[in-house]
């Protein structure tokens, strides 16, 4: 009898002893994960910090931008000619360079005429599809819908357009064209939408890529189960 007891006091003794073990690791668990959502909480708070920077440098570079385009616009037609022309001539002579084709400096004159007016109307679109870029970032501090969004840029960068065209009626040389406000116009919507495009892609390939790497820590954990459980199975036993 007496060492029946002296055993129950034992397996007493080591079932408080477990119980105070688990206490001990609850508190551990709850310390650890009040650190967590504190270390997530500030990662949080920086984030937002560093996307509310990008958005707001994003509406200082816009404006830059517009001021360069401002800038091109005030050239005279003497002065807009000589850069296109240039840029141009540069372009296809480097093409022949880098594709090793045999053309002669007077093939390569004539093919830069012939395609200016074709790359004066991409470089303005590109102008206006990078403004309408960096607009999108910069209101997107404001909460309102993609379509909403992408039409406000777009809508902006064409209106910025339209008054370039009447600032080209007051330069020497240079005319005002509403075909100009519509192609200008075309860019700032294309702009946007391959953005857009393009950050789906990158956040697409992201998701995936965490996704994969969640399916991978759960098999981890589903292999390690049977190795964690086997002791516990054993003490049981023993009890």
């Amino acid at each position: 009898m007496g060492w029946d007891m002296s055993k129950n006091e034992d397996i007493e003794k080591q079932k408080d002893n477990k119980q105070a073990d688990n206490k001990q690791e609850d508190k551990k668990q709850e310390k650890n994960q009040q650190e967590v959502s504190k270390e997530e909480k500030a990662a949080a708070r920086r984030k937002k910090v560093k996307i509310i920077f990008l958005r707001n440098l994003a509406g200082v570079l816009a404006i830059m931008w517009m001021c360069i385009i401002f800038a091109f616009s005030a050239q005279t037609k003497e002065e807009s000619g000589a850069v296109s022309n240039s840029f141009t001539y540069q372009l296809v002579s480097n093409t022949r360079t880098f594709f090793n084709l045999d053309l002669s400096d007077a093939r390569v004159k004539e093919i830069a005429d012939a395609i200016e007016g074709f790359v004066r109307k991409a470089a303005h679109m590109t102008e206006f599809g990078i403004l309408s870029v960096l607009i999108f970032i910069w209101i997107g501090q404001w909460e309102m819908s993609l379509f909403r969004r992408g039409t406000t840029a777009a809508g902006a960068a064409a209106v910025y357009a339209a008054t370039d065209e009447i600032h080209q009626l007051f330069v020497p040389g240079r005319a005002g064209r509403f075909s100009d406000v519509c192609i200008d116009g075309a860019g700032a919507v294309l702009g946007v939408v391959v953005f857009v495009v393009i950050v789906k892609l990158v956040l697409a390939i992201r998701g995936l890529k965490e996704k994969r790497e969640e399916c991978r820590l759960r098999k981890i954990e589903v292999q390690a189960e049977p190795v964690e459980q086997a002791p516990q199975a054993e003490e049981a036993q023993e009890e």
